[in-house]
């Protein structure tokens, strides 16, 4: 690792530690004790926290730690819905502004998804998922919809992968993903978004069902897990 990609890389692991659940939701994040458990220093893991922080799966908070962030369902369902369209507005642009480069790397992330489906760890292919959809993005060549898609994707990176886990499903990943490519290589917006519509048309739904039912666990807890878990915060 270097100097200058260090908050990144510490920000990648935390992310990768906030979704398997070694840091659930409201759980504080000492700057000082997880500095010390990685072997860094206190300012790239302000920086990677900050980095996480716009991302949305921490929360900053004046004179204490930061938190996990839990967002409610209505906030989680209303990022979907602007993120499900900036997805089909990228195929529509990408079926005119991909290049054959775009294209092929696209087409390779889909086989190593498809070859490593039934072996790999669910996180790996979760990330692997996101590629492929972030490449989507990419190959429109439109900064502004690639930006705003990227801040939408990470915003949802966490939700996303709690509703990947309860619905881990090859034929909906792999199949639903080879149409999408069949429609982009076609070039043809209509099938692009029809086959985009086909592998997205539950997501909002189950994204919202996996937020509510962790939170109605979270509501079952003891009086006090919670502040158990952000006990000598400061």
């Amino acid at each position: 690792m270097t100097d200058t990609t260090l908050p990144e890389q510490i920000a990648a692991q935390l992310r990768r530690d906030i979704l398997r659940g070694k840091l659930p939701p409201d759980t504080a994040i000492k700057e000082r004790d997880n500095a010390s458990e990685m072997g860094v220093s206190r300012t790239p893991m302000r920086e990677a926290i900050r980095i996480l922080a716009k991302e949305g799966l921490v929360l900053l908070r004046p004179s204490r730690s930061p938190i996990v962030a839990r967002p409610t369902v209505k906030e989680v369902y209303d990022q979907v819905v602007v993120l499900l369209t900036l997805e089909k507005l990228s195929g529509q642009i990408a079926c005119k502004a991909a290049t054959t480069a775009d294209l092929d790397a696209l087409f390779d992330i889909h086989e190593r998804i498809a070859e490593a489906y039934d072996r790999v760890d669910s996180l790996d292919l979760f990330e692997l998922d996101m590629e492929f959809h972030r490449k989507i993005a990419l190959a429109a060549h439109n900064e502004a919809l690639a930006v705003t898609h990227g801040d939408y994707l990470a915003r949802l990176w966490r939700a996303r992968y709690l509703s990947a886990t309860m619905r881990r499903n090859r034929e909906r990943v792999v199949t639903h993903h080879g149409a999408i490519m069949e429609a982009l290589r076609a070039r043809d917006p209509r099938a692009v978004d029809a086959a985009l519509d086909q592998h997205l048309s539950n997501l909002a739904e189950d994204i919202a069902a996996a937020i509510e039912a962790e939170n109605a666990g979270h509501q079952g807890e003891e009086p006090g897990a919670a502040g158990e878990k952000r006990k000598g915060d400061s």
